[in-house]
């Protein structure tokens, strides 16, 4: 049977179930090139990828997309699955605008069956799904694909937990390959690892498995037989594993680029028609030597050169890197400084602080609430906790951040890296929300600095002279992206005699004060406001705008809850009587590059320019 097989010739995924186990073997190769070439030329999520490739495949060889339905956790693995499923043809345009996406998205195709940009809700979403079934007399399955990362995350639990005792057609699978983004940690981390290197449970298995399935898996007596033989082994072995004890049938370890052993068990879960946890062994990075040597700098990398295997830009020159130096800085002089990331160490640059102070650097996994209620502890008892975490992650712990930290008026600062647009990653990662839902929090301070100095005096004013909740926002950038303005504490208030004000924050000060030259130039004076401290708005500020006619805010947030909407209501409680123009997002933001998207919301330079210079009536030249 030939072995030169072209997958972008294949009806698939039908076509995988009529193939042999070389031919899929040589599918698996064609994946892993393509998704390493397009990686390397578009950036995105490579080592985790490279690692399902097997896995992927032998999935659809066994169950009928979309009629079974396949929850990716996190959704940042899809891209085999997305290879195999009618887009192998359009993957070169992944994550680029109006291409394909990063991640699982049902509306791009009825293959993926749930968005999955965060962690942790598989297994809740295919216990929905497979209930459904049932209710609807559908036999298909649900199957979770879980990473060992997404496992730390409390969600899983709450899944498992119900999951476990349901009696519905749910298959949980664990992709095992003992990395996150950060090397995973705690007491889960640690069980995985001890049933992961359980090779002689390994060998006795996979020898019974031959011989049993030699005879067809399908009948009571045969799932009977199946039972008391993998318990047998297993009770011998390790005795009874966790999820047993949740209520699930246990299968593994199982190789995870062996296809045949893949196929194998997977076949045997499907036969049992109730809920199933398999434990799957993958490398991270498989096949692609770089990648594999470094899975943490590989998880997700802008575009590199693939022979070479680097990224052409190095880590130490993000914003968020600049803010973990700062942090460690600050630490040198202050005992109680303790650094808390949700299994983002280099993601939020704070890989400095941990070598440097072991002890006072805890990785919690992917637990963002435990992460809040953790800080909640450490200042109860006199730390000062800095929570480093992604805005688009902060949103999960919202419950915390007022139950547990705000109520009682405890001190802790919440360091919120990607804020704003992110692009490539879509609607799951933008950071558009942090400010809208802080503002509803009583005695919440929050910084929001232009350039690197601003980010050091926000961040020693947080550790040291405010008190409460201080959070400290900043975006996706690199440092020459990111040094663009005046210094100040509160705010700049930049006159230049007009009638009209411009009001902003953060990053998008650059494009306002570019967007205010041109102006000027055309006889438009317009003055500049540019808020550091965007939460709780002062009074100062709120008088420097009251003398002008017409006021404009521009603001990379969402509009409702936002500083412009708070700034504006003041106004209006202060008598003010001219006109206000808010700019800020009201929808979700696809992806796109952040430049292109800062374009389409009207926050460019050029954007800016036209809507002031239009409403003014202004020629062009």
């Amino acid at each position: 049977m030939r072995t030169n097989i072209d997958i972008s010739k294949m009806n698939l995924p039908g076509d995988l179930k009529n193939l042999s186990s070389k031919q899929k073997e040589a599918v698996c190769r064609q994946l892993r090139n393509k998704i390493i070439d397009t990686v390397s030329q578009n950036g995105g999520h490579l080592a985790s990828n490279l690692g399902v490739v097997e896995l992927s495949v032998a999935l659809h060889s066994v169950f009928e997309s979309p009629k079974d339905k396949i929850v990716w956790d996190v959704g940042h693995q899809c891209y085999p699955h997305k290879l195999l499923t009618g887009r192998f043809d359009s993957f070169s345009s992944l994550r680029k605008e109006n291409g394909i996406s990063g991640f699982t998205k049902p509306n791009e195709s009825k293959h993926d069956a749930a968005i999955s940009g965060h962690s942790s809700n598989s297994i809740s979403l295919a216990l929905g799904m497979a209930t459904a079934m049932s209710l609807n007399n559908n036999p298909h399955h649900a199957i979770a694909v879980i990473g060992d990362g997404a496992l730390t995350g409390g969600l899983a639990y709450e899944g498992l937990n119900n999951a476990g005792k349901s009696e519905k057609n749910i298959i949980v699978i664990l992709n095992h390959n003992e990395m996150s983004i950060s090397k995973n940690t705690g007491a889960m981390a640690k069980y995985l690892a001890e049933l992961r290197t359980t090779e002689s449970y390994l060998k006795t298995k996979s020898t019974v498995q031959k011989i049993l399935l030699q005879t067809p898996v399908v009948g009571k007596p045969i799932r009977d037989a199946l039972s008391v033989s993998k318990n047998g082994i297993k009770y011998a072995v390790l005795q009874s594993t966790f999820f047993e004890k949740m209520g699930f049938e246990f299968f593994g370890p199982v190789d995870g680029h062996n296809i045949s052993e893949l196929e194998r068990v997977l076949a045997i879960a499907k036969s049992m028609n109730r809920p199933v946890f398999i434990h799957v062994n993958t490398v991270k990075g498989k096949g692609f030597t770089p990648a594999e040597q470094q899975p943490g700098e590989f998880h997700c990398v802008s575009k590199f050169d693939k022979r070479r295997g680097f990224t052409p830009r190095a880590a130490d020159e993000s914003v968020s890197a600049v803010f973990g130096k700062m942090l460690t800085e600050f630490a040198d002089s202050d005992t109680k400084i303790c650094a808390v990331t949700a299994a983002m160490k280099y993601g939020t640059g704070l890989d400095a602080f941990a070598k440097k102070y072991r002890d006072r650097f805890f990785d919690v996994g992917i637990a963002e609430e435990h992460a809040v209620t953790f800080c909640a502890g450490l200042a109860k008892c006199g730390m000062i906790p800095v929570f480093a975490v992604y805005s688009t992650f902060l949103q999960r712990s919202y419950d915390e951040i007022i139950h547990d930290l705000a109520i009682d008026n405890l001190h802790a600062v919440l360091a919120v890296d990607r804020a704003g647009i992110v692009g490539e990653d879509g609607e799951t990662h933008q950071g558009l929300f942090d400010v809208a839902f802080l503002s509803t929090i009583p005695n919440v301070t929050v910084y929001s600095p232009s350039n690197t100095n601003e980010l050091s005096r926000s961040l020693k004013r947080a550790l040291f002279c405010d008190s409460g909740i201080v959070c400290v926002r900043y975006p996706k950038a690199f440092v020459e992206d990111f040094k663009y303005g005046t210094t100040c504490d509160d705010y700049a208030f930049e006159e230049n005699g007009g009638e009209t004000l411009l009001v902003t924050y953060g990053r998008i000060y650059k494009n306002v004060k570019t967007a205010q030259l041109r102006l000027d130039e055309l006889g438009c004076k317009c003055d500049v406001l540019k808020l550091v401290r965007i939460l709780p708005l002062c009074d100062d500020v709120i008088n420097k705008a009251l003398s002008h006619k017409y006021i404009y805010f521009f603001e990379e947030g969402m509009k409702s809850g936002s500083v412009s909407e708070k700034f504006a209501l003041m106004l209006f409680e202060k008598g003010f009587s001219g006109k206000i123009f808010i700019n800020a997002i009201d929808d979700f933001v696809p992806q796109s590059t952040v430049d292109s998207a800062i374009d389409r919301l009207g926050l460019s330079s050029d954007k800016i320019f036209e809507r002031v210079r239009e409403d003014f009536g202004l020629d062009k030249t």
